[in-house]
C-alpha cells in the first residue's frame, strides 16, 4: 500500500531502525552537512535534526541514503522489478479480435488509475500564507564552505509549457538569496529551461510552484529522466500504485502534490538573470558561478507541523548516487528494449552519474561494441556519458574490479579506443567548452577473426567443475 506521505514513509524507516533523530541544537551551515556527510559515508541511516539552530522547523536528510531505504522506498523487494513492470505496460498490444480487446481492458484500466487526480482539500493547506512570505522560516542548508550561500536541495520544481501546457515536474537546486527570491538552477538541457525558454520567447512571466518534501515515489519521480511529454506525477502514481492526489496553488495557476510538506509558490519573470553558485556539487568538485533565472516567492503553504527535506551532494557516495543507481535499474529494461544486445549496465558510483558507463553485451559481429557506444551517446541524458566501457557478457559489470582486469588485457589501445566529440553535463568541468567535449568508447571485448584478429585469443583460467565440488565436500577437513 502506498505511503499517504512524507512523514509516513519516515515512520516506516524509524520502525526499521533506519533512522535516527538528533535532538541537540544543529546548525544548517555546515554543521548538518558534515555530521550527514560522515553518517552517508559510513553507511548510517536517516536523520532528524529535530532542533536546527534558528528555526522551529526540523530537518530530515539521508532518506535515500542506502539500496535498503531505496528499495523501501519504492515498496520493492528489487529495483529491477519496477523497469519489467514498466516494459510490460509498454510492450505492444494490438488486439485482433473482441477476445483480445477485452483482455487488453484490464491493463489499461488500471493504467488510468495511476493517472494524477486533483483533489480540492488537502494537507499542505493547513497553513497558507500570502502576507509576506519568507523563506527565513526554514531550516535551509548550506552544505560546503565555498558554497555561495543556502540551498534549497530537495525541490520539485513545478512548471508547464507556456503553449501545450505540458507538466514537468524536475528537482533543480534554488540558491536562496534573501528571505523573497532564490536562483533557479535549470540547465539548457532540462525540460523546466525549456519551458522557460518559451516563455521568455513570448514575453511571459513563467509561473513556478515549489513543493519540498511528499511521499517517496513523488519525491524520487522528480529526479526521473523522463521524457518531456511524459507527467512525473504519472510515473510516481506507477510506482506507488495510486494516483497522485493534486491541488491548486493559492497565487499561480499550476497543482502540486496534496500531500506535500511545503509549497513555495511564485514566478520567474523573462530576461532576469542573475549569478547563482558557487555550489558543492555531486561531482565532488564546486560547480562555478553562472547567471540562472530569478524565482520570486509570492506564497506559502504548509502542513501544521512541517518537517523540511534536503539532501547533502558532494564526493561520492553520498545519497544522491542511491537515487541514480534506483534509475540505472529501473530504466535497464528500457535500455534492453532499444538494445537487446545489452545484458547489463552499471553507472559507478565514482563516475558520477554521467561520465562513466560499463556495459555488458552479447557480442555477435564485428564492430558491435562500437555500435553499442553510438547508441548509447544517442540515447537521451546517456548522450552525456564521457566514457563507455564495453565488455562481453560473461562479465560481471556490477564488478568494476574484473571490468578493470578485462579492461587491462583486452585493450590495444590504437584499436580499441574510440574518441568522439558530443554534448556533455553541463557539470562537466574539463572540457574545453561547456556542454560540450571528448568522448571515450572502450572496447574491451574478446576480438573476432572477422574484426582483422589473426592471433588466438587465450581462454580464461578457470578451475574444473570436479575439482571446485572435490574441494566444496573436503573445505572442512582442510582445517577451514
Amino acid at each position: 500500500m502506498a505511503y499517504k506521505d512524507l512523514r509516513e514513509f519516515i515512520k516506516a524507516l524509524e520502525d526499521r531502525g533506519l533512522l535516527k533523530r538528533i535532538k541537540a541544537e544543529a546548525d544548517p551551515v555546515l554543521e548538518i552537512a558534515e555530521i550527514n556527510d560522515r553518517v552517508v559515508k559510513a553507511g548510517g541511516p536517516a536523520l532528524m535534526f529535530e532542533n536546527p539552530k534558528g528555526s522551529s522547523v526540523p530537518c530530515v536528510v539521508n532518506l535515500f541514503g542506502s539500496f535498503e531505504r531505496m528499495k523501501l522506498a519504492l515498496q520493492v523487494e528489487s529495483l529491477d522489478d519496477i523497469g519489467r513492470e514498466i516494459l510490460e505496460f509498454l510492450e505492444p498490444e494490438i488486439p485482433t479480435n473482441i477476445v483480445e480487446k477485452l483482455k487488453a481492458l484490464p491493463k489499461l484500466k488500471k493504467l488510468s488509475d495511476f493517472l494524477p487526480k486533483t483533489v480540492k482539500h488537502a494537507p499542505c493547506k493547513e497553513v497558507v500564507i500570502k502576507e509576506n512570505p519568507s523563506l527565513d522560516a526554514f531550516p535551509i542548508l548550506k552544505t560546503w564552505p565555498e558554497d555561495g550561500g543556502k540551498f534549497v536541495t530537495l525541490p520539485m520544481v513545478f512548471t508547464k509549457h507556456p503553449e501545450t501546457g505540458a507538466r514537468n515536474c524536475g528537482m533543480y537546486r534554488m540558491h536562496v538569496y534573501d528571505a523573497k527570491t532564490t536562483g533557479m538552477h535549470w540547465h539548457m538541457h532540462k525540460d523546466g529551461a525549456a519551458h522557460y525558454r518559451k516563455a521568455e520567447e513570448l514575453g511571459q512571466r513563467l509561473p513556478v510552484a515549489v513543493a519540498i518534501g511528499a511521499d517517496p515515489a513523488v519525491m524520487y519521480s522528480s529526479t526521473a529522466p523522463l521524457p518531456p511529454d511524459v507527467d512525473e506525477m504519472l510515473l510516481a502514481g506507477f510506482l506507488r500504485k495510486s494516483a497522485v492526489e493534486m491541488v491548486k496553488c493559492e497565487t499561480v495557476p499550476l497543482e502540486v502534490p496534496a500531500n506535500a510538506e511545503i509549497v513555495l509558490e511564485g514566478y520567474c519573470d523573462p530576461g532576469e538573470r542573475r549569478a547563482e553558485g558557487p555550489f558543492g556539487d555531486h561531482t565532488g568538485y564546486y560547480s562555478p558561478v553562472d547567471e540562472f533565472p530569478v524565482f520570486h516567492l509570492t506564497c506559502i503553504t504548509m502542513r501544521k507541523d512541517a518537517t523540511y527535506p534536503a539532501t547533502i551532494v558532494g564526493k561520492p557516495p553520498m545519497e544522491d548516487c542511491y537515487l541514480a543507481k534506483a534509475t540505472e535499474r529501473i530504466f535497464l529494461p528500457l535500455i534492453k528494449k532499444q538494445l537487446p544486445e545489452v545484458v547489463d549496465i552499471n553507472l559507478p558510483l565514482e563516475g558520477v552519474f554521467h561520465n562513466m558507463v560499463l556495459v555488458s553485451i552479447d557480442k555477435r559481429f564485428p564492430g558491435h561494441a562500437k555500435k553499442v557506444m553510438h547508441a548509447i551517446w544517442g540515447m537521451g541524458q546517456m548522450s552525456f556519458t564521457k566514457m563507455i566501457v564495453v565488455v562481453d557478457k560473461w562479465v560481471d559489470v556490477q564488478d568494476a574490479s574484473e571490468v578493470a582486469w578485462r579492461v587491462g588485457n583486452n585493450v590495444d589501445p590504437k584499436r580499441d579506443v574510440l574518441i568522439t566529440e558530443g554534448p556533455l553535463d553541463v557539470l562537466e568541468h574539463a572540457s574545453s567548452i561547456p556542454a560540450y567535449g571528448g568522448k571515450m568508447g572502450i572496447d574491451a571485448t574478446k576480438k573476432l577473426p572477422s574484426e582483422g584478429f589473426t592471433r588466438e585469443w587465450p581462454p580464461d583460467i578457470e578451475m574444473s567443475l570436479e575439482i571446485k565440488k572435490l574441494v566444496d565436500e573436503r573445505w572442512k577437513e582442510y582445517g577451514f
